[in-house]
């Protein structure tokens, strides 16, 4: 029984694998997606950088480390929502899908592979990020301290559980549905306080804003930036907060799966 459970565990690690190979295999061959990667958050980094020197310039009162920092911590969020979804768009434009759902290869596998190349792909755009930040306008991103590689993960897995919704969304309503992969992390940006601390939000939103991962996360940065220490009761909060996402985002996926198959919405995929 014991070798079953290792031959199985075994076979999940090589189907997850070969996700993950497909993915940059597909990014190999595509140099347009590959400057994606790094040429929109380069631009948000200069443009934000440019826009916080003019203002320290000028004696705006406005630390130049927290708009870097938020533009860099916002990247992490965007990217990784990013990167699973075009993972899986990938594979409807190719018109690959409806072979990824006949495969011995499970949802939940499928959904790894996206998840676990997005790390690698968000980990090199955060790299050219820093090094840009650091050579430009002299921010290290280290600045952040012990609360760093936490405010990471929380946008990461934040931005992965967007990421599924955003696939659930394609499966259940069709490709039509495709904008929400556009979008959907930039409904959540408003009550993250990406830009702005939450006490200028009024009451209500705020509210809303305390129900959102990422808003514990800026608000975290700011204080630490500010001179404060790690709020780990927020950091806490949040991840609790992620984990709630993440099992809602793999619901309704199943869901979406559940729905299309029966009404054999799957097959539309492939035509």
């Amino acid at each position: 029984m014991s070798q079953l459970v290792l031959d199985g565990a075994a076979a999940r690690r090589r189907r997850i694998a070969s996700v993950i190979r497909r993915d940059f295999f597909a990014l190999r061959r595509d140099p347009p997606r590959m400057i994606d990667m790094v040429f929109w958050p380069t631009a948000e980094l200069v443009l934000w950088g440019l826009v916080s020197m003019y203002l320290q310039q000028n004696r705006v009162h406005i630390a130049v480390a927290m708009l870097l920092g938020a533009v860099l911590l916002w990247q992490v969020l965007h990217r990784a929502q990013g990167e699973v979804t075009f993972g899986f768009l990938f594979d409807v434009w190719s018109r690959n899908l409806l072979n990824v759902f006949v495969s011995p290869l499970s949802t939940l596998e499928y959904v790894a592979g996206l998840v676990l190349a997005s790390v690698v792909k968000v980990t090199a755009t955060i790299g050219v990020m820093s090094v840009l930040a650091f050579t430009l306008y002299g921010f290290g991103v280290l600045t952040i301290g012990p609360g760093l590689v936490p405010f990471m993960a929380v946008l990461m897995i934040m931005g992965w559980a967007l990421g599924i919704v955003a696939i659930a969304c394609v499966i259940r309503f069709g490709q039509s549905a495709q904008i929400v992969a556009f979008i959907l992390v930039f409904v959540f940006q408003p009550f993250a306080a990406v830009f702005y601390p939450l006490s200028v939000l009024p009451g209500p939103v705020q509210a809303v804003a305390a129900l959102v991962p990422a808003s514990h996360v800026f608000e975290g940065m700011r204080r630490v930036l500010a001179g404060g220490g790690v709020s780990w009761d927020g950091l806490a909060a949040a991840a609790l907060l992620d984990l709630g996402y993440v099992a809602g985002a793999v619901a309704f996926l199943l869901y979406s799966l559940r729905y299309a198959r029966q009404r054999g919405k799957l097959s539309k995929f492939g035509s």
